[in-house]
């Protein structure tokens, strides 16, 4: 069984909390706002990090997402995760995923059929003595052949960088058993210029790796959406910006189409890794889901 997630989390970059002198302080408040479980983007397979979030936190859980499977072997990150105190472990739900052809091939390493070697990584793992249960990982996941594969080995799929659209198309496939847990960006901000200018300098890395530009043209994006930052079509798509309510409308939109949890990165505006924790933002939108009474 998969560790309780509830059914909204945030997402960050790792650096961000690694570069955090608020994370215990940051970690209580949003249990307090009602967060189901933190989501850490590119996270190391030691598990350092989830391991100091889950001593922070009393509830919460903690999720690396993605766990690189061309970096770290399945040996290092079952040890790594079997180093946690074990009612700790019991909020650790480890994220996997092949990654990207630029950011692998850039360590010396070949990529090649990411979806074949992501299945290769889980047999590997499974055949150790002790491992990550499938109901303690859950597999990052776009297109069709991924999103079977993270229902049939793991507790469920993260997609990331995906449309409400395309949370509707995922449970489809993965059935009505799995875990569907969207990444959902978004910009507190009302004014439309200002909020696409804060999120462009985030969105703009992705639309160089096909692994999400192809997965937005197959939601009806083109090459034209891509430049630049992306279109007004394409940010709008992809990032829910307006005030808390707004925010949440979004979210409400990935629960509808079939989420059982929606993970919400915060973009600030700006480069992501030297920015502070987004606690304002946080503060704000947690505030405006408990006033509106929906379940975290």
């Amino acid at each position: 069984m998969a560790p309780e997630i509830g059914r909204i989390g945030t997402w960050t970059p790792s650096s961000i909390w690694e570069n955090a002198r608020d994370r215990d302080e940051a970690i209580a408040e949003l249990e307090e706002l009602g967060f189901g479980a933190v989501w850490l983007g590119s996270p190391r397979g030691d598990l350092e990090l989830p391991d100091a979030l889950l001593g922070a936190s009393g509830r919460m859980a903690v999720v690396p997402a993605i766990v690189n499977i061309w970096k770290y072997p399945p040996a290092d990150v079952v040890a790594a995760s079997h180093r946690i105190d074990p009612q700790r472990r019991e909020r650790l739900l480890v994220g996997l995923g092949s990654s990207h052809r630029p950011q692998v091939e850039s360590a010396g390493i070949r990529y090649d059929k990411p979806v074949t070697r992501l299945e290769q990584y889980l047999d590997e793992l499974d055949a150790l003595p002790a491992t990550i249960s499938p109901g303690d990982r859950i597999l990052a996941a776009l297109g069709p052949r991924a999103l079977r594969l993270a229902a049939a080995r793991s507790a469920g799929a993260h997609p990331y960088l995906v449309t409400p659209e395309h949370t509707r198309t995922a449970r489809e496939i993965v059935g009505p058993d799995a875990v569907l847990a969207p990444e959902q960006k978004v910009v507190v901000e009302t004014d439309p210029a200002s909020a696409r200018a804060k999120a462009r300098p985030t969105l703009d890395i992705y639309f160089s790796l096909p692994n999400y530009t192809n997965n937005l043209r197959r939601l009806g994006f083109t090459d034209a959406d891509f430049v630049e930052g992306g279109s007004d079509r394409l940010v709008d798509a992809i990032v829910a910006w307006g005030d808390p309510e707004q925010v949440l409308a979004r979210v409400a939109e990935h629960h509808a189409a079939g989420a059982d949890h929606v993970s919400i990165q915060v973009l600030t505006g700006g480069q992501r890794t030297d920015k502070p924790l987004p606690r304002e933002e946080w503060r704000a939108i947690g505030e405006a889901l408990d006033t509106a009474g929906s379940p975290a």
